[in-house]
Protein backbone atom coordinates (compact mmCIF):
# COMPACT_ATOMS: atom_id res chain seq x y z
CA UNK A 1 0.00 0.00 0.00
CA UNK A 2 1.30 3.07 -0.86
CA UNK A 3 0.10 6.71 -0.89
CA UNK A 4 1.30 8.37 -4.03
CA UNK A 5 3.91 9.92 -3.00
CA UNK A 6 7.48 8.43 -4.51
CA UNK A 7 8.22 5.22 -2.76
CA UNK A 8 12.03 4.65 -1.53
CA UNK A 9 12.98 0.82 -0.31
CA UNK A 10 15.49 -0.22 1.83
CA UNK A 11 16.42 -4.09 2.19
CA UNK A 12 18.97 -5.52 4.47
CA UNK A 13 19.47 -8.51 6.56
CA UNK A 14 20.23 -7.67 11.16
CA UNK A 15 20.54 -10.33 13.22
CA UNK A 16 17.95 -13.26 12.70
CA UNK A 17 15.37 -10.66 11.57
CA UNK A 18 14.77 -9.52 7.50
CA UNK A 19 13.90 -5.81 7.65
CA UNK A 20 13.02 -4.03 4.31
CA UNK A 21 11.60 -0.69 4.62
CA UNK A 22 9.84 1.64 2.20
CA UNK A 23 9.12 5.75 2.38
CA UNK A 24 5.61 5.82 1.65
CA UNK A 25 4.22 2.46 2.16
CA UNK A 26 2.17 1.40 5.25
CA UNK A 27 5.20 -0.22 7.79
CA UNK A 28 3.96 -2.22 10.93
CA UNK A 29 6.63 -2.02 13.84
CA UNK A 30 7.67 -3.85 16.97
CA UNK A 31 9.99 -3.18 19.42
CA UNK A 32 10.24 -4.09 23.09
CA UNK A 33 11.75 -3.48 26.30
CA UNK A 34 15.70 -4.51 26.88
CA UNK A 35 15.57 -7.83 28.55
CA UNK A 36 11.72 -8.53 27.97
CA UNK A 37 11.94 -12.23 26.68
CA UNK A 38 13.30 -14.89 28.70
CA UNK A 39 17.23 -15.32 28.41
CA UNK A 40 16.56 -18.84 27.30
CA UNK A 41 14.30 -18.97 24.62
CA UNK A 42 15.21 -20.61 20.77
CA UNK A 43 13.72 -20.43 17.39
CA UNK A 44 14.72 -22.48 15.17
CA UNK A 45 15.70 -20.89 12.11
CA UNK A 46 13.76 -22.59 10.07
CA UNK A 47 10.93 -20.94 11.33
CA UNK A 48 9.54 -18.28 8.94
CA UNK A 49 9.91 -14.67 10.67
CA UNK A 50 6.36 -13.93 10.76
CA UNK A 51 5.94 -17.22 13.06
CA UNK A 52 8.78 -16.04 15.05
CA UNK A 53 7.34 -12.68 15.43
CA UNK A 54 3.72 -14.41 16.65
CA UNK A 55 5.83 -16.37 19.13
CA UNK A 56 8.00 -13.57 20.52
CA UNK A 57 4.88 -11.66 20.83
CA UNK A 58 2.54 -14.50 22.52
CA UNK A 59 5.67 -14.35 25.40
CA UNK A 60 5.62 -10.30 25.61
CA UNK A 61 2.30 -10.70 25.91
CA UNK A 62 2.16 -13.13 28.91
CA UNK A 63 4.88 -10.36 30.55
CA UNK A 64 6.72 -13.54 31.74
CA UNK A 65 10.23 -11.79 31.87
CA UNK A 66 11.97 -8.70 32.35
CA UNK A 67 11.06 -5.43 33.05
CA UNK A 68 7.50 -3.72 32.64
CA UNK A 69 8.63 -0.39 32.61
CA UNK A 70 5.73 1.10 30.04
CA UNK A 71 2.73 -0.69 32.61
CA UNK A 72 4.01 3.41 34.63
CA UNK A 73 1.46 5.52 33.06
CA UNK A 74 4.40 8.29 33.37
CA UNK A 75 6.02 6.41 31.00
CA UNK A 76 3.52 5.14 29.20
CA UNK A 77 2.07 8.94 28.77
CA UNK A 78 5.17 9.86 27.49
CA UNK A 79 6.07 7.14 24.76
CA UNK A 80 2.41 7.82 23.79
CA UNK A 81 3.07 11.30 23.33
CA UNK A 82 6.64 10.96 21.67
CA UNK A 83 4.74 8.82 18.94
CA UNK A 84 1.83 11.74 18.48
CA UNK A 85 4.48 14.24 18.23
CA UNK A 86 6.44 12.74 15.24
CA UNK A 87 2.88 12.01 13.28
CA UNK A 88 2.83 14.32 10.15
CA UNK A 89 6.41 15.05 10.96
CA UNK A 90 8.73 11.36 10.19
CA UNK A 91 5.39 9.07 9.38
CA UNK A 92 1.37 9.80 9.28
CA UNK A 93 -0.29 7.32 12.16
CA UNK A 94 -2.66 4.51 11.64
CA UNK A 95 -2.25 2.58 14.45
CA UNK A 96 -0.29 1.99 17.80
CA UNK A 97 -0.70 0.58 20.78
CA UNK A 98 1.85 1.18 24.08
CA UNK A 99 2.11 -2.11 26.21
CA UNK A 100 3.79 -3.12 28.92
CA UNK A 101 7.06 -4.15 27.67
CA UNK A 102 6.59 -3.49 24.47
CA UNK A 103 5.06 -1.41 21.39
CA UNK A 104 2.94 -1.74 18.74
CA UNK A 105 3.08 0.74 15.54
CA UNK A 106 1.46 1.18 12.30
CA UNK A 107 2.61 3.86 9.92
CA UNK A 108 3.57 5.05 6.31
CA UNK A 109 6.60 6.83 7.26
CA UNK A 110 7.96 9.84 5.16
CA UNK A 111 11.86 9.67 5.92
CA UNK A 112 13.77 6.22 6.34
CA UNK A 113 12.29 3.56 9.15
CA UNK A 114 15.87 3.70 9.98
CA UNK A 115 16.21 7.34 10.95
CA UNK A 116 12.81 7.73 13.02
CA UNK A 117 12.91 4.67 14.59
CA UNK A 118 16.68 5.76 16.34
CA UNK A 119 14.75 9.06 16.90
CA UNK A 120 11.89 7.60 18.49
CA UNK A 121 13.70 4.92 20.92
CA UNK A 122 16.64 7.03 21.46
CA UNK A 123 14.29 10.10 23.27
CA UNK A 124 12.31 7.32 25.09
CA UNK A 125 14.89 5.92 25.96
CA UNK A 126 16.45 8.61 27.71
CA UNK A 127 13.39 10.24 29.11
CA UNK A 128 12.11 6.58 30.36
CA UNK A 129 15.20 6.10 32.31
CA UNK A 130 15.42 9.42 33.37
CA UNK A 131 11.66 8.60 35.24
CA UNK A 132 12.74 5.52 36.16
CA UNK A 133 16.37 6.63 37.70
CA UNK A 134 17.86 3.99 35.47
CA UNK A 135 20.11 6.65 33.58
CA UNK A 136 22.74 4.99 31.40
CA UNK A 137 20.71 1.45 31.50
CA UNK A 138 19.74 -0.16 28.01
CA UNK A 139 16.20 0.91 28.02
CA UNK A 140 14.81 -1.08 24.49
CA UNK A 141 16.02 -4.29 23.10
CA UNK A 142 18.39 -2.97 19.21
CA UNK A 143 16.47 -4.34 16.69
CA UNK A 144 13.13 -4.04 15.70
CA UNK A 145 10.38 -6.07 14.10
CA UNK A 146 8.90 -4.55 10.86
CA UNK A 147 6.70 -5.57 7.72
CA UNK A 148 5.74 -4.08 4.57
CA UNK A 149 1.82 -3.62 4.46
CA UNK A 150 0.32 -5.49 1.23
CA UNK A 151 -2.85 -4.85 1.10
CA UNK A 152 -5.57 -3.33 2.07
CA UNK A 153 -7.44 -5.81 3.66
CA UNK A 154 -3.72 -6.74 5.54
CA UNK A 155 -3.67 -2.99 7.10
CA UNK A 156 -6.93 -4.06 8.24
CA UNK A 157 -6.10 -6.92 10.10
CA UNK A 158 -3.01 -5.25 11.47
CA UNK A 159 -4.88 -2.63 13.11
CA UNK A 160 -7.45 -4.63 14.19
CA UNK A 161 -4.04 -6.89 15.77
CA UNK A 162 -2.78 -3.52 17.65
CA UNK A 163 -6.03 -1.91 19.21
CA UNK A 164 -7.20 -5.39 20.13
CA UNK A 165 -3.93 -6.56 21.69
CA UNK A 166 -4.70 -5.10 25.16
CA UNK A 167 -8.38 -6.82 25.10
CA UNK A 168 -6.60 -9.96 24.11
CA UNK A 169 -4.33 -10.64 26.80
CA UNK A 170 -6.65 -8.91 29.78
CA UNK A 171 -5.69 -5.45 30.28
CA UNK A 172 -9.04 -4.03 29.49
CA UNK A 173 -12.10 -4.82 28.40
CA UNK A 174 -12.87 -2.92 25.04
CA UNK A 175 -9.52 -1.75 23.00
CA UNK A 176 -11.42 2.24 23.33
CA UNK A 177 -10.42 1.85 27.38
CA UNK A 178 -6.79 0.96 26.51
CA UNK A 179 -5.07 4.61 27.68
CA UNK A 180 -2.06 3.87 25.48
CA UNK A 181 -3.50 2.80 22.01
CA UNK A 182 -4.68 4.78 18.90
CA UNK A 183 -8.13 3.06 19.82
CA UNK A 184 -8.82 6.00 22.72
CA UNK A 185 -10.92 8.74 21.44
CA UNK A 186 -9.05 11.93 21.50
CA UNK A 187 -10.66 14.87 20.13
CA UNK A 188 -8.00 16.48 18.34
CA UNK A 189 -6.70 13.56 16.87
CA UNK A 190 -7.34 12.88 12.90
CA UNK A 191 -9.96 9.81 12.70
CA UNK A 192 -10.49 9.33 8.68
CA UNK A 193 -7.88 11.47 6.94
CA UNK A 194 -5.14 9.78 7.81
CA UNK A 195 -5.60 6.60 6.10
CA UNK A 196 -3.91 5.19 3.19
CA UNK A 197 -5.53 4.61 -0.18
CA UNK A 198 -4.50 2.41 -3.10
Amino acid sequence: MTSGASVESTQFNRRRLPHCHCIGNATFLTWRLHGSLPPNRWFSPSIPSGKAFLAMDRLLDSGCAGPHYLHSPTVAKMVTEAIYYRDRRAYRLHSFVVMPNHVHLLITPLEAVSKLMQSLKRFTAREGNRMLGLTGQPFWQDESYDRLVRNEAEFDRIVRYIEWNPVTVGLSATPEEFQWSSARPIDNRPQVDNLPHL
